[in-house]
């Protein structure tokens, strides 16, 4: 079963958090996104695309009764033979969501050109399926034989960002001369963008005791992966990870609203 902690700050410069997330354990799912927009509809679009993807799992896992999807009905952006049954019902959700933010952007100028990154975590079985669009993270803890935590994050997701397209690229590029570079926070690939986006969906087999990391750029914006995993070694005890790694973020003088979220399976 999922057991999942979650923080969000809007931090020390924006005037709202336009980070949002749910966390519900009976479902085995977890969801942050990162919302854009003009006056407030980055916050519009995450908190949107956050309950659509968190309702319509809800529907097909809880309220048909455990009778499973129906292919007409659940698959309505096609059906990925590569995933598994949870997989393609992540990737269907954000697909859903993307279409409910064009949807609202619609009816009002305040709303128009919105948009949210999302990264989501749902555990079906002993499969944990991680979905994402734009920039924030899926990380996974490391773990040694026999269970004990190793203090070791691996990344599992890759940035939909100009910068990231830059390095993939060309290899050789040194980061650093990125940094300050007027398209550094471009995203290629948002929820709310297009009516199709790039939904990228990876998946693992859990055996039990694995932890994951979910975050905004608020948080792996200004930590990198020593100083990530330097806050984690300091608070082994999977609650209180999430509030000390955004304190962490802050006191790097991140500028964006701050989320995190540890997700760990527990067998049983």
């Amino acid at each position: 079963m999922l057991r999942a902690y979650g923080v969000t700050d809007k931090g020390r410069v924006r005037a709202t958090n336009e980070d949002y997330f749910v966390i519900d354990e009976s479902l085995g799912l977890a969801v942050a996104a990162d919302g854009m927009g003009g006056h407030n509809a980055g916050e519009v679009a995450a908190r949107l695309a956050v309950d659509a993807i968190a309702d319509f799992v809800g529907d097909v896992l809880v309220r048909r009764g455990g009778r499973g999807p129906g292919v007409d009905e659940t698959w309505p952006f096609g059906l990925d033979p590569t995933l598994s049954e949870g997989g393609n019902l992540l990737r269907t959700a954000i697909h859903l969501a993307n279409v409910q933010i064009l949807e609202m952007a619609s009816t009002s100028d305040a709303y128009a050109g919105m948009g949210t990154t999302v990264v989501a975590a749902l555990v079906v079985g002993n499969r944990i399926s991680i979905g994402h669009v734009g920039d924030s993270r899926a990380y996974r803890f490391a773990a040694a034989a026999g269970g004990d935590l190793v203090v070791r994050l691996r990344q599992l997701t890759h940035d939909d960002s100009w910068v990231a397209t830059v390095l993939a690229q060309n290899p050789e590029t040194d980061p650093a001369t990125l940094r300050h570079h007027p398209m550094r926070n471009a995203l290629t690939n948002v929820v709310g963008a297009r009516p199709r986006i790039d939904v990228h969906v990876l998946e693992e087999t859990l055996s039990g005791g694995e932890r994951f990391l979910l975050t905004t750029d608020g948080v792996h914006g200004v930590l990198d992966q020593e100083q990530l995993e330097g806050v984690v070694r300091g608070s082994t005890a999977a609650g209180a990870m999430p509030a000390a790694l955004v304190r962490a973020a802050l006191a790097r003088g991140s500028r964006d609203n701050c989320t995190a979220i540890v997700v760990e399976y527990i067998l049983g």
